[in-house]
């Protein structure tokens, strides 16, 4: 039967080490305040936004707030967008790094074991004041586990893994950053496309318009009726308008390769489509909570490294005070192999090591003070993030609700020039007034057909804004009990 290994410790020895590890996991007391979020310094709410009720299939989209245009292909761009952009891929790797991290900072509240072996041949001499006969050179084996703990008295050890934690929180919510901004901007860039094919149809059609009546000049001047003025003047709003076409279209190519880069897909082609057939999204409901932003993920980043620089103060406090570590060694040490698992090669060890600082030139008083100071700092930052947040949230309901007025006189003055237009093409055919007034009447058009195209996007862009600045977007029934609340 091959012998076994035990440990036996007399009972002095076990009571203290019993009594040692007791402290250390239950009578700690550690160091430094505990993280409280400061009170920000905001308006209790947004400014008034719209009143529109929500309905159960447009709240549940808020998440997803891309889906509310009704798109299948921006549906498409995004999702790709999100899978496969290189900023997430990065994002994601420093979100492991991060776990990585606070699982290597958290062993370290366990203790070590290590296994250890050694087998050693050496000559010692013979003619020293303790000479050596027999077995010489000789061998010694050695076998053991040695193990150590640090018992976490003042809580240096917790206080590194709750820092270490709210890293990997706050990595994972720049992941949520990095995707929230990602979205926004396919959706934009998308919206700009649609935008400019709108604007080519409409190109089109105003080409077409002046192409006409550039052919009816030339016949009016055929006919005597008109000067060589008329067609050289109608063939100028041609020749801009074809310029104007050749403008849209670069513009349109510089978008689709922007996202092409977003969703990693250089040779990206977008299909034309119909901007004025997209629907505008939910509008905001008035008394909107300021708190609602606490939601954005940069926010959440921001307290995250708070909680994070609040855990290093106390770290770097905990290094003024005592360090306490157990070490223990059980093995065996014999010079025949075969001999080194019996009892008689046994050997073990128990200690107890204790540091403190005595003087160190202020190095610990400067760390503890480069804590404090970084504590500041990402106060300050967190500050801004609100205040920042805060401010995007106001500018986009403001966006949002003027773009959508601005739209409806958009449409009016679209009209108002169709009937300008018509009314001096009738004149001129009469011959009561020049090509000027037509041409003048024709600008006017012209200008108000890409002005309608433009506010529908501004119109779109603004609510894309507004989703942007909130996080996301707003849960009814959370807008509704804080309104409660205040009654």
């Amino acid at each position: 039967m091959k012998p076994t290994m035990k440990f036996a410790l007399k009972p002095l020895q076990q009571s203290l080490l019993l009594g040692l590890l007791t402290l250390s996991m239950t009578g700690c007391q550690m160091l430094g305040d505990l993280y409280s979020r400061p009170a920000p310094q905001l308006p209790a709410e947004y400014g008034a936004a719209g009143a529109n009720a929500l309905s159960a299939e447009q709240q549940l989209a808020l998440q997803q707030w891309w889906t509310l245009f009704n798109d299948s292909q921006l549906n498409q761009l995004v999702d790709t967008a999100l899978a496969k952009n290189n900023n997430v891929q990065l994002a994601v790797a420093r979100i492991e790094e991060a776990d990585a991290q606070m699982r290597e900072i958290g062993a370290n509240l366990l203790p070590t074991v290590t296994a250890t072996g050694s087998g050693l041949r050496n000559r010692v001499t013979e003619s020293g004041v303790f000479p050596v006969f027999g077995n010489n050179p000789r061998k010694t084996y050695k076998v053991g586990l040695n193990g150590s703990y640090e018992l976490d008295l003042w809580g240096k050890l917790r206080r590194a893994n709750e820092a270490a934690r709210a890293q990997l929180l706050a990595t994972r919510y720049a992941k949520e950053a990095v995707t929230w901004s990602l979205s926004s901007l396919v959706a934009n860039h998308y919206l700009m496309i649609r935008s400019l094919d709108a604007q080519l149809l409409v190109n089109t059609q105003n080409l077409k318009t002046a192409q006409d009546s550039l052919d009816l000049a030339k016949r009016r001047v055929e006919g005597g009726v008109s000067t060589i003025l008329d067609a050289h003047q109608a063939e100028l709003v041609v020749t801009t308008l074809q310029t104007q076409t050749l403008e849209l279209k670069r513009l349109r190519a510089l978008s689709e390769h922007q996202i092409g880069l977003l969703t990693n897909d250089l040779g990206l082609k977008i299909a034309a489509g119909d901007l004025m057939a997209m629907p505008t999204p939910p509008v905001a409901p008035t008394g909107l909570p300021s708190a609602l932003m606490e939601a954005r993920p940069d926010v959440r980043q921001a307290e995250q490294d708070m909680v994070s620089a609040n855990a290093n103060i106390a770290v770097a406090r905990a290094a003024f005070y005592p360090s306490i570590s157990l070490s223990t060694t059980y093995g065996g040490e014999s010079i025949a192999l075969n001999n080194l698992l019996k009892s008689p090669a046994r050997v073990w060890s128990l200690g107890l090591d204790i540091s403190m600082p005595i003087f160190n030139g202020g190095r610990l008083n400067a760390r503890l003070d480069q804590a404090t100071a970084q504590q500041k700092q990402v106060l300050a930052t967190y500050q801004n993030t609100l205040q920042t947040a805060f401010t995007e949230v106001s500018d986009a309901l403001v966006n949002a609700q003027q773009y959508r007025e601005q739209e409806a006189l958009a449409v009016s003055k679209e009209k108002t020039t169709g009937n300008i237009l018509r009314v001096a093409k009738n004149r001129y055919e009469a011959g009561y007034t020049s090509y000027l007034e037509v041409l003048d009447a024709q600008r006017n058009h012209n200008e108000a057909t890409q002005a309608v195209v433009q506010s529908r996007q501004n119109t779109l862009t603004a609510s894309v804004d507004l989703f942007k600045a909130l996080g996301g977007g707003w849960k009814p029934e959370s807008v509704a009990a804080e309104a409660q609340a205040k009654k």
